[in-house]
C-alpha cells in the first residue's frame, strides 16, 4: 500500500493577503492538533517583516508555524527546495500524531509540491557566480541572447531581464548538455510515486476588507469538491460562525479548471 492510500490528504488553505486563510487555519487548531507549513516566498526571509503578513509572534506560540524566517535576505529559496522542506515537515509532524496544514498563496510552490517537479540538474555554485560576473558586464539581454543559441524554445518563453530563469537554463544547458526544454520534455513522476495526497481550499475576498473569523465553531460552506489523482481541489463559498462572525465575504476560487467536474456540496467544518 502506498502512502498516499495510507496517509489522508494533506490540507492546504491558499489564498491572496486577506483572504481569511491564516484566520480559519488558527480556527482549525482550536479543533485539530494541527502544524501549519507556510508556503509563502517572502515570509521564508528573516527581517523582511513589511508587506509579508506573518503571523503574529501570539499565534505562532498557540501553534506551531514552519518555514517561516528560516534565511537570510540574500540567500536564495526555490520552488524545489520547498518541496524538500515542506515534504520533510509533513512526515515530521505526522510522527508528531499531529496533522500537517499547508497555509499561503505562493501558487508555484503549491503546483511543484502537489503536481511534482522534472528531474533538473542540481545548482552550481561556481558556475552561477560565473555567469552573474558575466551578466555584470555583459548584461542579462546578451545572456538571454546567449540562451538563444543553446535553448531557443526555452529562450522564446522568457524575457530578456529575466535574470534568475536566464541564468537557471543557461545553468542547465552548461552542467547537462542538454537544454532545459529537453529536460522539461521529459514525464514526471507518476502519482503513485509522490508520498503525499493534497486537498486544496482556494479562498479569496470579493473586497480586501480585514477578515474576522471566531475560533468557535467555525466553517467554511464548500460548493464544489474536485478530485483528481492525488489531490482534491475544494472551492469555498461564504463562511460563517455560530456567534454570527464571518469570513468577509468569499467568492468562488478554483485553484485549476482543467478538466475537472464538481461532486455533490459539503461543509468542512474548521
Amino acid at each position: 500500500m502506498s502512502s498516499i492510500e495510507q496517509n489522508p490528504p494533506v490540507l492546504m488553505i491558499l489564498g491572496p493577503t486577506a483572504s481569511g486563510k491564516s484566520a480559519a487555519a488558527m480556527a482549525l487548531a482550536q479543533r485539530r492538533a494541527i502544524e501549519i507549513i507556510s508556503v509563502d516566498s517572502a515570509q521564508v526571509y528573516r527581517d523582511l517583516n513589511i508587506g509579508t503578513a506573518k503571523p503574529s509572534e501570539a499565534e505562532r506560540a498557540a501553534v506551531p508555524h514552519h518555514l517561516i524566517d528560516i534565511i537570510d535576505p540574500d540567500d536564495r529559496y526555490s520552488a524545489a527546495r520547498f518541496v524538500d522542506d515542506a515534504s520533510n515537515l509533513i512526515e515530521q509532524i505526522r510522527s508528531r500524531n499531529c496533522e500537517p496544514v499547508i497555509v499561503g498563496g505562493t501558487m508555484l510552490y503549491v503546483k511543484a509540491l502537489v503536481d511534482g517537479l522534472h528531474a533538473l540538474p542540481q545548482a552550481d555554485a561556481e558556475l552561477r557566480a560565473k555567469l552573474e560576473t558575466d551578466a555584470a558586464a555583459k548584461g542579462w539581454p546578451a545572456m538571454h541572447a546567449k540562451l538563444a543559441t543553446l535553448d531557443p524554445e526555452t529562450a522564446q518563453r522568457l524575457r530578456p531581464t529575466d535574470s534568475q530563469r536566464i541564468q537557471r537554463a543557461l545553468e542547465i544547458c552548461l552542467i547537462s548538455g542538454q537544454p532545459m526544454s529537453a529536460w522539461i520534455a521529459k514525464p514526471k513522476p507518476e502519482l503513485s510515486d509522490r508520498p503525499n495526497a493534497y486537498r486544496l481550499i482556494a479562498l479569496e475576498p470579493s473586497t480586501r476588507d480585514t477578515t474576522s473569523v471566531s475560533p468557535s465553531g467555525s466553517t467554511i460552506s464548500v460548493v464544489a469538491s474536485i478530485t483528481t489523482g492525488c489531490c482534491s481541489r475544494t472551492v469555498a463559498s461564504n463562511g460563517s460562525n455560530a456567534t454570527g462572525s464571518t469570513f468577509s465575504t468569499l467568492s468562488v476560487t478554483i485553484v485549476s479548471t482543467g478538466g475537472f467536474t464538481p461532486s455533490d456540496a459539503e461543509t468542512v467544518i474548521v
